[in-house]
């Protein structure tokens, strides 16, 4: 890991924050990476390992998810958050059902947390808390997400308030307050998305 300083905007900050990124470039091939823990809201057999990939953001490695599930989830272990920013930039590459790239926060276990996320076979936006095992949409937006092409998903949340942004357009800025309190931070996918990460970074407001 490595440290960067992330310019937080509107509600959460008049300053900036100083934040953590993993690029997954010293993780093994092939592997999951040992600070990460994966599973499926749902049933389903989620595959989350780091793959080399020239085209990546911050080459040589990602990490992608290639197996299946209802919703594949991949969380930082030790992370806990409960008011900051998620960042991270995704390339979606197949899936019949989804082509689907997401982001966790609060994320308490896996039956319990927010997630938002871009699609690449709907284009879209969309927002959801996850409340014992079950998803709630709190809203859909249409925007375009081209497939095999890298995109940056970030969310910023300040007690109620979540503002979700895409390559760096705000598509969704609303409050909600069904999960409270301090969770990990952590990747999603759904179904049979094979979708890779890069640059995952997270970090407290100030």
């Amino acid at each position: 890991m490595k440290s960067v300083v992330v310019a937080m905007s509107g509600f959460l900050a008049a300053a900036s924050a100083m934040g953590q990124t993993v690029n997954f470039d010293t993780d093994t091939p092939g592997t999951l990476p040992p600070a990460w823990e994966q599973g499926s809201t749902g049933k389903g057999n989620p595959r989350w390992s780091v793959r080399q990939d020239s085209s990546a953001p911050s080459a040589p490695n990602v990490l992608q998810q290639s197996g299946s599930g209802t919703f594949p989830w991949c969380v930082l272990r030790g992370s806990s958050i409960e008011n900051g920013f998620v960042e991270v930039k995704f390339k979606p590459l197949e899936g019949r059902e989804d082509q689907a790239g997401g982001i966790v926060w609060r994320w308490k276990d896996g039956d319990n947390y927010y997630v938002a996320r871009a699609n690449a076979l709907e284009n879209n936006v969309s927002l959801y808390y996850t409340a014992n095992g079950r998803r709630h949409t709190l809203k859909y937006v249409d925007a375009p997400v081209p497939r095999n092409v890298w995109h940056t998903l970030r969310v910023e949340f300040a007690q109620s308030q979540i503002r979700v942004a895409l390559d760096g357009k705000t598509y969704i800025d609303l409050k909600d307050i069904h999960i409270s309190g301090a969770g990990a931070v952590g990747l999603w996918t759904k179904a049979d998305s094979v979708t890779s990460f890069d640059d995952f970074s997270y970090g407290p407001a100030k």
